[in-house]
């Protein structure tokens, strides 16, 4: 997969820890504006605690959340910046995830598969994380209050349509 309007030097610790889960970043063949993503190599469970830039993002703490929950092995996230930022966690628990809060960490030990389920939205960062989760479960997932990912996502299930995901909106 190619993104446009991406650049590596914007992604700091993000792209180290994709490359530690398996996942490789680098720059796309269509010059330093433009991303490649390319997976291959097996999958691993990966750590991650939120920091103030340059360290990983809290923006992106819940959707590295539901892509640990179905990865193999046993990862932690701490968040250091926000509190109650794992409000997701009860909504991805509906889908089958295994996590345990502790403090202000999570421990999550992946599942093979989540399972579709009727889930609800609490803000930006949630809603994009439930949606991906989504994307991953068997069977259909809804996720209501989407209103929250309308907020900081243009377009959203037309740019992932593009990319294959099975994705319709409906009048709550």
């Amino acid at each position: 997969m190619t993104l446009r309007s991406a650049r590596m030097s914007d992604l700091g610790v993000v792209s180290e820890k994709f490359a530690e889960h398996g996942v490789s970043l680098s720059e796309g063949d269509e010059g330093r504006d433009t991303l490649k993503v390319s997976t291959g190599k097996a999958r691993k469970a990966v750590h991650i605690c939120t920091m103030p830039h340059p360290g990983f993002p809290t923006d992106v703490q819940a959707q590295w959340m539901s892509l640990m929950a179905v990865t193999k092995g046993t990862s932690v996230i701490t968040e250091t910046i926000w509190e109650n930022r794992f409000m997701h966690i009860s909504e991805l628990e509906r889908m089958g995830a295994d996590i345990r809060v502790q403090g202000n960490s999570a421990v999550v030990s992946g599942v093979s598969r989540l399972s579709g389920a009727p889930v609800m939205a609490s803000d930006l960062r949630a809603s994009a994380a439930l949606l991906l989760a989504g994307l991953a479960a068997r069977g259909e997932t809804q996720v209501s209050r989407i209103y929250h990912l309308d907020r900081g996502y243009e377009r959203l299930e037309k740019k992932l349509e593009a990319l294959g995901a099975k994705i319709r909106r409906v009048p709550e």
